[in-house]
């Protein structure tokens, strides 16, 4: 059964306990304020351009996927024809 807390009530917390949140405590301000800055870093930069070599590279390979992946599309079709026809002849 859970106590109640009030004004007289005690509890005891070790120097090592105080110690691990207060350098917790101190880690998570610290990321903050870089966090911070790093933003307002990026806001001042300006827009990374895609120049055109990178977009006509960028195009190929998702293209190439597009056929490597039709490829294999259609080799799995003619495997499921091999064992459709395998299966009908075992019937």
């Amino acid at each position: 059964m859970p106590q109640e807390l009030s004004k007289d009530s005690k509890f005891s917390i070790s120097v090592e306990t105080l110690g691990a949140l207060g350098v917790a405590l101190a880690t998570v301000i610290g990321m903050w304020y870089s966090l911070q800055s790093d933003i307002d870093e990026a806001k001042r930069l300006p827009p990374a351009e895609v120049s055109r070599t990178e977009y006509d590279l960028k195009d190929e390979l998702i293209r190439s996927a597009i056929i490597n992946i039709e490829d294999r599309v259609e080799d799995n079709g003619q495997k499921l024809d091999k064992i459709e026809e395998r299966l009908y002849n075992l019937q």
